[in-house]
């Protein structure tokens, strides 16, 4: 199979694997349609403000799950094909029948990035969906979790000084992008696509970044606040 198809078999399963609305499905058994409460986003923050905290953890652990799944679908999607692959050069050709680190690295990349493009604008629910924070976690525990160990840490810093949500998550997106370039200076791909996600992480904030200037944004801990 030609190595653009299975890209795109790739793209297709980590999209629909990431567009699974949890939150929404959670919300959902309890007889509650989360878009209209809350922040009305479908993510692990408004599942717990507005469905508690086991609700919340059980959505939170599920999106990260998928991105992390997604990661390993492309890497076991890329194993199964490598030996099929056309080559495109001559050092292309010394990479097959056997299995690249770096095209294996490559696909589970591209899988992380639709992964997190389906938790964000899923085709379930009109294309609209979450904010891909704990998608992203889930993506870079299985491809930089060191990355993702730090991120974690200015997330709590951040959050704790702030009581934002919203602050810590946009901190933890930058963090992350931080670590990934300084540990993986040779692998430009991965940087820039962690550059590209902690972007569109901040562009899912937008609201939050507008009523943080405002002065509006509800603070962590209260019972009456508008979920990231």
């Amino acid at each position: 199979m030609p190595e653009i198809l299975v890209y795109m078999l790739v793209a297709l399963g980590a999209y629909l694997l990431g567009s699974i609305p949890f939150g929404f499905l959670v919300a959902k058994a309890k007889g509650i349609d989360i878009r209209s409460v809350g922040s009305g986003n479908i993510g692990a923050t408004n599942a717990m403000r507005v469905l508690g905290k086991p609700a919340g953890i059980l959505v939170l652990v599920l999106d990260a799950l998928k991105g992390w799944l997604a990661c390993l679908f492309g890497r076991a999607v890329y194993a199964h094909f490598a030996s099929s692959f056309i080559p495109l050069s001559v050092s292309d050709y010394t990479l097959y029948p056997g299995v690249s680190p770096e095209l294996l690295a490559r696909f589970a990349t591209v899988a992380g990035i639709f992964a997190v493009l389906g938790h964000n604008y899923t085709c379930w629910l009109k294309f609209k969906g979450g904010k891909g924070i704990a998608t992203t976690a889930g993506v870079y525990l299985a491809l930089a979790p060191w990355a993702v160990l730090i991120a974690l840490i200015v997330f709590l810093l951040a959050v704790a000084l702030t009581r934002y949500i919203s602050v810590g998550s946009i901190a933890a997106a930058v963090a992350l992008t931080a670590t990934v370039w300084i540990m993986t200076p040779h692998d430009l791909f991965l940087d820039v696509v962690t550059t590209g996600l902690a972007v569109l992480a901040i562009y899912k904030h937008k609201s939050n970044l507008q009523r943080l200037r405002a002065g509006t944004e509800n603070r962590f801990g209260k019972k009456k606040e508008a979920a990231k």
